[in-house]
């Protein structure tokens, strides 16, 4: 008897600790765990930029971030103002208001600016802006955006040289005139009693797309002069309550709503009472088609005229009846009567006779020599027609 083979020994089942599992997964976690956190830091640190026109903390091509930070890396103030109670307080006779979006400023506001010292830059102003900030400068026209030549006497225009200064067109009754076209001038200059008024009639010499273009960038440095700088770019306003269609109205076409209501009444007066009715005739009087046929055969019969009622009665058969034998008005009695035939199978003879009467009886249609004779007829075209539908 031979021996069993030595049995192996069952294998081992090792068991993952909770020690093994945090040391594999550690790793992976933390870094999954830096990055929640450097993304929540960022988003907290992060802020959207404006994105106006002119705005000088928008780096997007069409705000003036990059002419602000260049004032201040010469030495200059710039403060942003978003409204004008902020600009007056920031103003004085030292400094330069740059005034953009002026079309969001009330009439007050343009008032308060005025009255502040220092001296104004005004980008393409609005009228109300001009009255207010710049007298006796006044728009004259407009020309293209394009590059212009100052050709004035003003040191900052001319230092500058050739700059993207097409757009609004100005008129100065008192100063200098610089980038003159056709209709008026793009850059006024006038003095008053506060300081001096600058009016440019485009904001591309300030943007950031044109800023390195032309002269711009040392035109617009020459206009401020390395002075402090309150930039007043208004944010828009917000609506505050609920105005009516009738409070919208300017009050000059509120107080003549009035006057024309009352004069549009009495002309409505005067004209209904001058026409009178539309009618001034009584309207005819209605009859009923039966009496109407019950009249005319009075009519017939007081006069004895059998022959109109005969060819009242067929010409009335005929005109009802052609149209179901695929005949008109143009077809000739003998075509009638054998179409008639046709359908009926009567003679067409005797047809002719009952439709059109016998021009061969000397002594006249027989269906009309007396009463009974039309009763006759009116049956017989009753009994055909009949056949036929």
């Amino acid at each position: 008897m031979t021996a069993a083979p030595p049995m192996a020994p069952p294998p081992t089942v090792t068991s993952t600790s909770a020690a093994d599992l945090w040391r594999r997964v550690r790793g992976p976690l933390g870094f999954l765990l830096a990055l929640t956190v450097i993304a929540v830091v960022l988003s907290l640190g992060s802020r959207p930029y404006p994105q106006g026109d002119l705005d000088p903390d928008s780096p997007v091509p069409e705000g003036a971030r990059a002419l602000a930070e260049v004032l201040r890396e010469r030495g200059g103030e710039v403060t942003i103002a978003r409204d004008t109670a902020e600009a007056v307080e920031s103003l004085g006779p030292g400094t330069v208001l740059i005034l953009t979006q002026s079309h969001r400023l009330l009439p007050e506001e343009l008032d308060r600016l005025a009255a502040a010292p220092g001296d104004r830059l005004l980008v393409q102003p609005t009228t109300a802006a001009l009255e207010a900030l710049a007298p006796g400068v006044a728009v004259s026209g407009r020309v293209e955006a394009g590059t212009l030549s100052p050709r004035c006497g003003l040191p900052a225009a001319r230092a500058a040289g050739p700059a993207d200064a097409g757009g609004e067109l100005y008129a100065v009754e008192e100063g200098l005139a610089c980038y003159p076209a056709p209709e008026g001038a793009a850059l006024v200059r006038s003095s008053g009693d506060g300081g001096t008024v600058t009016v440019l009639g485009t904001g591309a010499p300030l943007r950031n797309s044109h800023l390195d273009r032309e002269g711009n960038a040392a035109l617009a440095l020459n206009l401020v002069g390395g002075r402090d700088v309150v930039w007043l770019h208004p944010d828009v306003p917000v609506a505050e309550g609920d105005a009516t269609l009738w409070e919208l109205l300017p009050q000059g076409i509120r107080l003549s709503v009035w006057p024309l209501a009352f004069a549009l009444a009495l002309l409505a007066l005067w004209r209904g009472r001058r026409l009178g009715p539309l009618v001034a005739e009584r309207l005819p009087v209605v009859v009923r088609a039966s009496e109407t046929t019950e009249g005319r055969a009075g009519l017939y019969a007081a006069r004895r005229a059998r022959d109109r009622a005969a060819a009242a009665l067929r010409a009335g058969f005929l005109d009802r009846v052609r149209p179901l034998l695929g005949l008109n008005a143009a077809s000739t009695p003998q075509a009638t009567a054998e179409a008639l035939a046709e359908r009926t199978g009567e003679s067409p003879d005797r047809l002719l006779v009952l439709l059109y009467g016998d021009p061969a009886d000397e002594g006249g249609d027989p269906h009309s020599v007396d009463d009974a004779a039309l009763v006759r007829l009116a049956d017989e075209l009753d009994r055909i027609e009949g056949s036929l539908r």
